[in-house]
């Protein structure tokens, strides 16, 4: 990994999206608020779903493991992104930037097979109903979160292999929020073909194989939906269902434009607004629309917070809000 000069690329540099000053903290405190909204939001899901036994189903059992990516997800990306935006310059090492690297693409493997696996398991429920327990018991569902993670670190894995055998040299400048692949495979001086192969057939079966399986059960889902009697049954499951595939369809349309297209195709400046959406604003969406919408687990959020307040149990009588023997509230 040397540079022209004959000296090891030890760093690079992270360019992230510069502009002007005042505008580069306008946007470092736009971002920072929404990470740490995202990081409560799914902090407090992941421990809600974990903490009450109501919810220890298939479908909270999905929805807490991509509470708990998300948690580590925004984490691999976004500090990066803060940093950038304070620091004209922001450096990290080389073995920095390929953990950077490896656990970027294994949270966002992961994310696409649990997606499809979230969709399978709601096929299974509304278009299944008899035979739901029985398809999806807790054992199958742990198996599919399993095969989830273990899918998505290997394919990672293997990316990775290929990209750390290049050679670096020239420039040490990333035009990106953080390090991914393609402005890395920019700064290659090796030959670079079997890498690409190895990245675009991986990007194609880890996204677009996934995003097959969730538009086929989405599509059963929708001609189950039709055949309610009620309109009012129908607009209700049509409004979550639209908001669930809207999100997973801006997820894996943005990855799969990133990640499995032609490198002639290719447009840093393009791909890093592309990318802001399934590394930022994706996981800020997904608790409300995934958790939030779902009144089981608002009461059990309620009850998770109302269990901490300190108007619960060690506490005077006064702060109480009890109705006396009149039926008045006192």
């Amino acid at each position: 990994m040397r540079n022209l000069s004959g000296d090891y690329i030890v760093e690079f540099v992270l360019v992230g999206f510069p502009t002007s000053p005042p505008l580069q903290l306008l946007l470092f405190v736009l971002f920072l608020a929404i990470f740490l909204l995202t990081f409560l939001e799914n902090a407090l899901i992941f421990s809600t779903i974990w903490l009450t036994p109501s919810l220890h189903h298939p479908m909270y059992f999905f929805l807490g493991h991509l509470s708990f990516l998300e948690l580590w997800y925004i984490n691999v990306t976004v500090p990066r992104l803060l940093g950038a935006f304070l620091t004209r310059e922001h450096r990290v090492s080389y073995v920095g930037c390929m953990s950077q690297l490896y656990f970027f693409i294994a949270l966002a493997c992961t994310e696409c097979v649990l997606l499809a696996v979230m969709a399978y398991d709601r096929y299974l429920a509304i278009c299944e109903p008899l035979h739901y327990p029985s398809l999806m018991p807790f054992s199958m569902a742990t198996r599919l979160a399993a095969f989830s993670w273990g899918s998505g670190f290997f394919s990672s894995m293997m990316k990775l292999l290929f990209i750390s055998r290049l050679s670096y040299c020239g420039s040490n400048i990333i035009n990106h929020f953080f390090c991914d692949i393609s402005p890395l495979l920019n700064l290659t001086c090796s030959n670079k073909e079997q890498a690409e192969l190895v990245d675009f057939l991986l990007a194609l079966v880890m996204i677009l194989l996934p995003l097959l399986a969730v538009v086929s059960s989405y599509a059963a889902i929708i001609a189950t939906i039709l055949r309610i009697p009620t309109a009012q049954g129908r607009h209700k499951a049509f409004s979550t269902c639209a908001c669930h595939l809207a999100v997973v369809v801006i997820y894996y349309s943005s990855t799969l434009f990133t990640y499995a297209r032609p490198r002639a195709m290719y447009t840093f400046n393009h791909s890093k607004v592309v990318s802001v959406l399934y590394t930022v604003i994706v996981p800020f969406l997904n608790p409300a629309i995934y958790c939030l919408r779902n009144q089981e687990v608002k009461d059990a959020l309620r009850k998770t917070v109302l269990a901490r307040c300190p108007c619960s149990k060690d506490i005077p009588d006064w702060c109480a809000i009890k109705p006396d023997k009149k039926g008045t509230v006192s």
